[in-house]
Formats: structure tokens, C-alpha cells, sequence
């Protein structure tokens, strides 16, 4: 028996409106950053512009992944879409990568010009400008993860916090090469900003790699999603628990024992209020339960098959 919730409709809107105002925040600082790139000549903060381009092409695609994975199942997808938030959160993590390369190559090549910085105070107003804007759009980011678990956005968000450190790098990296004499800061800088934008796109791939791969929930997780189905004083016991989260959708199906000699319509009984305890502690989650007589084993022979998962303290509480 499959039981099926609505609640991630209101986290659709979430995430479709938190990658709305990624792209509107790119779409700002691009413009800034074009100018400020202009005027000082500065490699950190051509790294820092071709980051915000590739933001804004990440965040198109971002808000495309959400939308897509919001659209309710059909015919071709029974489980919903919920993966292209995954798959757009892959294909950030390329954008990213590129980023680092390029900016990374521009840094050694600026390295062997010895070709000083032009008026830092431009570049200094905009990575100001940027930090307090990156600041609040993180802010809501990390509320619609809190809310949602949306990948998609934590992807965007990874890259956003290393926005920050990139516009503090590109202030003092033009502090030091116009007004230190620090000729070399400015592409040393630069390399290390190459290096923090490749470290982020491999923290921010794994988590897409986890949901295309179907990974179980973390334990703690999952054994709160047992000890709140096996309440009810008939249950007898739970075996292949199975989980997968698909975007900000959680997936669960587990088989269940009841007593052999219960009528059809006792066991669905049963089923029906252990559904409805899982449904207030898991509001959103997609459960798939199938019956078994107590004793029965599915899979005698298949050593990846849990073949009882039964909390240690069932039937033992008063």
C-alpha cells in the first residue's frame, strides 16, 4: 500500500522562489563587477566576474532543475522529477570547475607580467557591495535548505559562501598590489581562489551524487522513521526498509508482519494507523508498505536484503 503526501508543494514555491532571487543577484553583481573589472585591471577580480557569469548561468539553471523537479508525476516519471535537481546541481558543479580552471590559468599568466592594479577603490566599493548582498541571499538560501533539503539550492549555496571569501580575497589582494607594493598579490590571490572554487565543486557534487544514487537516509534519520512506524501494538515486527530522497522528496518502503491468522481487513486497519503515525512525524515523505504474515521471509538467500530491522526495543516498552 502506497501512501503519497502533498506537502512538497509549498516546498516547490520555496525553492522556485530562492532560485529566483539567485538570479536576480547575479544578474546585479555582473553588471558591478563588469565595471570594477574595467577600472582596476585587477586578475582577482576578472576571476571574481567570470565567477558571477558563471552564477548567473548556474542559477538559469537552477531555477529551470527546481521547476522541473516540482512537476507532479506523469505517465513517463511515476516517481515525480525530482532528480533534475540533482542533475542541475551537477551541472553547476562543471560550471565551477571550468571557473577555477580559467581563473586559475589567467593567475599564472598574470604572475609573469608583473603588470600592477588601477584603482582599487572601485574594486574595493563592489566586493563590499557583493559581500553584504551574497550575505543576504545566503541567509535565505540556508532557510529554504533548513525547510525543503532541496540539493539544487545547497549546491547554489556552497558556491554563494565561497563568494564570500572570493570578495574578501579581491579586496585585500587590491589593497596589497596598489597601495602594498605587492606587485605578485593580486594572481597569487587569484590561485587561491582557483583552488577554493575547485574544493567547493567537490563538495557541492557529492550530494547530487548521493540522490542519483539512491543513498539511504542517514541511520539517525531512519531510525526515527522506525521507531515512529512501529508503534502500534499489532505491528509485529519490520523488515527491508528501504529509503531514497528524488529533489526535496523523501521516498521510504518497508514490509511489515502481522499476526498470520489477522483478515485482510484487520491487517489494512493496521496499516492505515501506522501510516498516519508515520505521516504526522514524517509530513511529506512517500511510503510504500507491503504486508506479511509473521514469519514469512522474502528473501532467505539475498544477503543485501535486511531481513529484519526491527528496532532492538520493539515490544519491549509498556
Amino acid at each position: 500500500m502506497s501512501l503519497g503526501h502533498h506537502h512538497h508543494r509549498p516546498h516547490a514555491a520555496l525553492t522556485r522562489r530562492a532560485a529566483i532571487a539567485s538570479v536576480a543577484m547575479a544578474m546585479f553583481l555582473l553588471g558591478l563587477k563588469a565595471f570594477a573589472a574595467w577600472q582596476t585591471g585587477s586578475v582577482s577580480m576578472l576571476g571574481s566576474l567570470a565567477d558571477t557569469g558563471l552564477d548567473l548561468l548556474a542559477s538559469l539553471v537552477t531555477l529551470y532543475g527546481v521547476r522541473l523537479a516540482a512537476m507532479p508525476a506523469d505517465l513517463d516519471h511515476r516517481f515525480g522529477h525530482g532528480k533534475a535537481e540533482a542533475l542541475a546541481a551537477l551541472f553547476q558543479v562543471a560550471l565551477i570547475t571550468a571557473s577555477a580552471a580559467a581563473i586559475g590559468w589567467r593567475a599564472v599568466v598574470r604572475l609573469n607580467e608583473d603588470q600592477p592594479t588601477a584603482h582599487a577603490e572601485y574594486g574595493v566599493a563592489v566586493s563590499l557591495v557583493a559581500i553584504a548582498a551574497t550575505f543576504a541571499l545566503l541567509t535565505y538560501q540556508r532557510e529554504v535548505i533548513a525547510r525543503t533539503g532541496s540539493v539544487a539550492i545547497r549546491a547554489d549555496n556552497i558556491h554563494y559562501r565561497s563568494d564570500l571569501l572570493l570578495n574578501l580575497s579581491v579586496i585585500v589582494a587590491l589593497l596589497l598590489d596598489q597601495y602594498g607594493g605587492l606587485t605578485g598579490a593580486d594572481p597569487v590571490f587569484g590561485i587561491g581562489i582557483a583552488l577554493w572554487l575547485a574544493w567547493g565543486a567537490f563538495k557541492a557534487s557529492s550530494h547530487a551524487i548521493d540522490q542519483l544514487m539512491d543513498k539511504e537516509w542517514p541511520e539517525e534519520k531512519r531510525e526515527r522513521f522506525l521507531a515512529a512506524a512501529a508503534t502500534h501494538p499489532e505491528l509485529r515486527g519490520i523488515h527491508d526498509f528501504r529509503t531514497r530522497r528524488s529533489g526535496s522528496r523523501d521516498f521510504a518502503q518497508f514490509h511489515m508482519y502481522v499476526a498470520p491468522d489477522m483478515t485482510v481487513a484487520e491487517a489494512h486497519h493496521v496499516m492505515d494507523a501506522v501510516e498516519a503515525r508515520i505521516a504526522r512525524e514524517f509530513p511529506g515523505v512517500e511510503v510504500l508498505i507491503h504486508l506479511d504474515p509473521e514469519g514469512h521471509v522474502d528473501h532467505p538467500d539475498n544477503p543485501l536484503v535486511e531481513t529484519d530491522v526491527t528496532p532492538s526495543w520493539f515490544g519491549k516498552r509498556p
